[in-house]
């Protein structure tokens, strides 16, 4: 289980990550966890003298969610690649490749990330993704 997490609204993400870059905190990643077939979970980690922070922000796969780039530079690249692989909108990203972060034209067609959190059979690495089922 993950500790230090805040969960955040959707129009709350760059005022709570302006507050955590203000803290000191820096920029590791993003995350996403699709919930179920219309919302995802996407995690920002961030740390700050080997001490992790979290925020959560709960989404639904339409929302068009704001990219935290002009605040941490280095965010582009996990938003892309959530964009590419969950179909989720990242507005005012800097950088924006616009579903070519990949070059596997079945990225292309269809996202790869399809099992969610409550289904009890993960792809195994034999389909072309590594993925464990979800404790709990």
């Amino acid at each position: 289980m993950i500790e230090n997490v805040l969960s955040v609204p959707l129009e709350a993400v760059l005022d709570e990550t302006a507050k955590m870059k203000i803290a000191g905190y820096k920029f590791v990643t993003l995350s996403c966890v699709e919930l179920d077939t219309d919302t995802v979970y996407i995690l920002y980690h961030f740390d700050c003298d080997y001490r992790l922070a979290h925020l959560r922000l709960t989404a639904s796969k339409d929302a068009r969610v704001p990219s935290i780039s002009h605040i941490y530079p280095s965010a582009f690249l996990a938003e892309n690649e959530i964009q590419d692989l969950f179909n989720i909108a990242f507005t005012n990203l800097p950088i924006d490749f616009k579903h070519t972060l990949f070059l596997d034209k079945r990225i292309k067609k269809e996202p790869l990330c399809r099992y969610t959190m409550t289904d009890k059979s993960a792809p195994s690495a034999g389909d072309g993704v590594l993925a464990q089922k979800p404790n709990g």
